[in-house]
């Protein structure tokens, strides 16, 4: 099928919907524009379906060029007012693109829709008329912009983060309040996390992560403790040790990763290497008394993208400052060596102890 023309303004949404519901009426069945003018102006479109035996309805039509799942409490809301006013009228939300999530948010609030793709979901109690079709399941119209389908970055990895370390539902605002990512980030990482069934949403709207372990996994996909820092090795000449003895009484931002951090829950085997995030990877390799290391170094410290993998950290027995367990499983499953297999061996004690990590 040729591609139809990218809807420019809520005027050629409106035209683009009636053309896709012509196409798919049943036969004998017809559709038209009501002149507005015997009711208020604030419908967007009045259209009338009509059956091969003259019974007809009225849907009211409230027309969007984007809609987010956000949208559909108060397109409900709306449109259930208008329809009051034209009794036995329908409501429908026509847009340019509706994607597979905000579809299944409008069905489940019972709301019609019409895209300008082919997305259709349209039932009418009198007279009968039930028309679905599927249409693009990605915007066709999308530019360049921002990557979707990844949980790579600053923000995925917060709102993961949030997602992981609170065992709770979470109302939106409250999730981009605790995650500290801006509210059009956030609805895009829940989206990609709807579609991935790594999260889901109440009949409220809530998030909910039936399975956190599946979520930490295809985190792990996309992060790395290497891919997302900036790395640097160096050499401990007095032994590991004395790393954690320099670092316990530090001031300066760290946390501990990897073998070290993972020993306070799950040890796996005495660490080899320490695997360090820090602000400023020169300030501590002079403070912890490190050297540069070509080979040979037993010590990583990592300056993160994204200061999240400071959040919610934790003091040992030792009074090491140590990562939050998520941010160490991760970490492991990315990281060198052995640590795929630590990794394992720390979510299992995750799994068993969920309530001593996770609030």
């Amino acid at each position: 099928m040729e591609a139809r023309p990218q809807p420019q303004n809520e005027a050629e949404v409106l035209a683009a919907g009636m053309a896709v519901l012509e196409d798919r009426l049943p036969p004998g069945w017809k559709i038209r524009s009501l002149s507005r003018r015997a009711h208020h102006a604030h419908f967007d479109a009045l259209w009338e379906v009509t059956a091969p035996d003259g019974a007809s309805a009225v849907l009211v039509v409230e027309a969007k060029r984007v809609v987010e799942r956000r949208d559909a409490a108060l397109l409900l809301q709306q449109l259930d007012a208008l329809a009051e006013e034209i009794p036995g009228s329908r409501g429908v939300v026509a847009s340019r693109y509706l994607s597979p999530p905000v579809r299944r948010q409008l069905s489940d609030a019972g709301l019609s829709f019409i895209d300008a793709t082919g997305n259709v979901r349209l039932n009418v109690a009198r007279p009968g008329l039930y028309v679905a079709d599927r249409g693009a399941d990605r915007d066709p119209w999308r530019g360049p912009g921002r990557p979707r389908g990844t949980l790579k970055g600053a923000p995925a990895a917060k709102v993961v983060r949030a997602l992981l370390d609170h065992d709770r539902s979470w109302a939106i605002r409250e999730l981009i309040e605790v995650a500290g990512v801006s509210t059009g980030s956030t609805y895009r990482v829940i989206e990609f996390l709807e579609d991935e069934n790594l999260a889901t949403r109440t009949n409220s709207g809530a998030v909910v992560v039936p399975d956190w372990v599946a979520l930490l996994r295809r985190w792990g996909e996309d992060y790395g403790f290497v891919r997302n820092s900036r790395v640097t090795r160096w050499i401990a000449p007095r032994g590991l040790s004395n790393v954690v003895q320099r670092a316990s009484s530090s001031t300066i931002r760290y946390a501990v990763t990897g073998t070290l951090a993972a020993a306070n829950w799950a040890a796996y085997a005495p660490a080899r290497s320490a695997m360090i995030y820090t602000a400023d990877a020169e300030q501590t390799a002079r403070l912890w008394d490190l050297r540069p290391a070509d080979a040979g170094a037993n010590v990583m410290l990592a300056e993160p993208e994204t200061d999240v993998v400071f959040a919610r950290t934790l003091a040992d027995a030792t009074g090491l400052t140590i990562a939050a367990a998520p941010q160490v499983a991760v970490d492991l499953m990315t990281g060198p060596g052995r640590s795929p297999s630590e990794a394992e061996e720390l979510i299992e004690w995750m799994t068993r102890n969920e309530s001593s990590w996770r609030s």
